[in-house]
This record gives structure tokens, C-alpha cells and sequence, in this order.
């Protein structure tokens, strides 16, 4: 636990303004993705809101040395997918749009899936399997819990309905940091690993895919596909531990009748 760092009652504040201000970013995305709009469009869009609309910095850019300020993961893209300029979303099309924003020196990292236009009713089934799958690993978070409990909770939604679990990526501490600890897995045992404490906060962030779950990246370095090209689905909350159970710091205005 030495290397976990423990958010004070300020810390929480400044994180729950930077997830609320995320929420702003996926609300404003709701009436501007659409069929025909390209992904770097959605880039550039997000950013030129973080940046003057929200007088907040976009996270991902430059970190490791990415260029851009969103991940778009379209179809058979599992994560880390780069937007382009000549990537078109078309009808049936599903895509993740994953964004991170730090304000005042804290960062908030969250995901959504679109359904572009008329989507299949199998590729609806695993957007919404794995939106489930990742509110199972959150109802899952209380003090005196394990990040093995999350992962246990994620496993057996996903692949009690026949899908397979992304391994070789994983949710994480957030903070300061985009990247703290712990490492938060999508799979595991009950009653095993680190046991979570009030004050803690990560990502939880469950891979889903419709057949195998291997991976391979593509000669970009960056984007993650499924490695049988069947499809893969995604969604991303920021997280609090805290004396009750958890608190969903970048929930979205969708979801707020949701509490966990």
C-alpha cells in the first residue's frame, strides 16, 4: 500500500471538479457525434472545449509522447486508437471516445461508447454487456473490498454472456498522475490482491470483446485491435473510495439517477 497514495479531503475536491468537468466534455460530444464527422474532428473539437471552454488542459497530450488529446477505438479497435483525418464514422459503426482532463493540477479519465446511426442488434448487446461489466467491478468498490473483487465482479458479467476480458490492459490509480497506483485488473479472484481504503481513487475500465480476447497493436504503436477482428467495447469511470462504498467522480448527467 506504501506506493498507493491516499487522497486528502482537498484532493477529492480538486478530482471531483476535474470529473465534473469531464462530464461537460462527453455532454457537449452528445450533439456532435454523428455518421459522417471524422475522428480527428472529435479531437480537435474536445480539445478547443478543454482548452477554452473549460480553461482545463487535456491529459493524454503528450503524455508518452501522444500526440493528440482523445483515444477513438472504432469496431475492431479494442483501445488507444488515434483519431485521423480520413476516419469517417459511418452508420453501424461503434466507437469509444476516451478522454482525460486535468484541471488545477488533478486528473479525471473517462470513456463512453457512441452507436453511430443504425447498429446491429449483436453489437448493441456487447456496448451495453460491457457498460454492465463495468458497473459490476464499481458496485463492487468499499472499504475492506479487493481490487480481486473488482476484477471477479467484471469476469463473470462478461463471460457468463459469452464474452472474452481483455488482459494485457487495465484501470489504474489517478491523481496527480495519470498512471498511480494500483493496477486495477478486469479479472480475478474474490478475496484476493489489494484491499481498498477510503481515500483511494482509479480507473475501472473493463475491455470487452465479442470473440477472443487477444490483442495485437498495429504498426502505429499505439492503436490495440482484436486480434480475430471481431468487435471490442470499452467504457472508463473515475472513481473514490470512500467510508459508505464509492463515488463515481466523472459521472455523466445520463447516469445520474445511478448511485453505487
Amino acid at each position: 500500500m506504501s506506493d498507493i497514495k491516499i487522497k486528502t479531503a482537498r484532493e477529492q475536491a480538486l478530482m471531483r471538479k476535474s470529473g465534473q468537468l469531464l462530464g461537460r466534455v462527453f455532454a457537449m460530444l452528445d450533439d456532435f457525434i454523428a455518421p459522417g464527422i471524422s475522428t480527428m474532428q472529435i479531437n480537435d473539437r474536445v480539445e478547443d472545449f478543454i482548452v477554452r471552454e473549460l480553461r482545463a488542459r487535456p491529459a493524454s497530450k503528450g503524455q508518452y509522447g501522444y500526440p493528440y488529446a482523445l483515444n477513438t477505438s472504432v469496431n475492431e479497435v479494442i483501445c488507444h486508437g488515434m483519431p485521423r483525418e480520413s476516419q469517417w464514422l459511418a452508420h453501424g459503426d461503434i466507437v469509444n471516445v476516451d478522454i482525460t482532463l486535468e484541471k488545477s493540477g488533478y486528473i479525471a479519465d473517462s470513456s463512453k461508447m457512441y452507436l453511430i446511426g443504425s447498429v446491429s442488434p449483436a453489437a448493441k448487446r456487447l456496448v451495453q454487456t460491457t457498460y454492465e461489466a463495468m458497473w459490476a467491478g464499481i458496485d463492487a468498490v468499499r472499504p475492506g473490498a479487493t481490487l480481486g473483487d473488482i476484477g471477479h465482479a467484471i469476469q463473470a458479467h462478461a463471460e457468463g454472456r459469452g464474452y472474452s476480458v481483455v488482459r494485457e490492459y487495465c484501470g489504474h490509480g489517478i491523481g496527480r498522475e495519470m498512471h498511480e497506483a494500483p493496477q486495477v485488473l478486469h479479472y480475478g479472484r474474490r478475496d484476493s490482491g489489494t484491499v481498498l481504503e477510503e481515500g483511494m481513487t482509479f480507473t475501472i475500465e473493463p475491455m470487452i470483446n465479442q470473440g477472443s480476447r487477444r490483442t495485437k497493436t498495429k504498426k502505429d504503436g499505439w492503436t490495440v485491435v482484436t486480434r480475430d477482428g471481431k468487435l471490442s467495447a470499452q467504457w472508463e469511470h473515475t472513481v473514490l473510495v470512500t467510508a459508505a462504498g464509492c463515488e463515481v467522480l466523472t459521472m455523466r448527467n445520463e447516469e445520474a439517477p445511478r448511485s453505487s
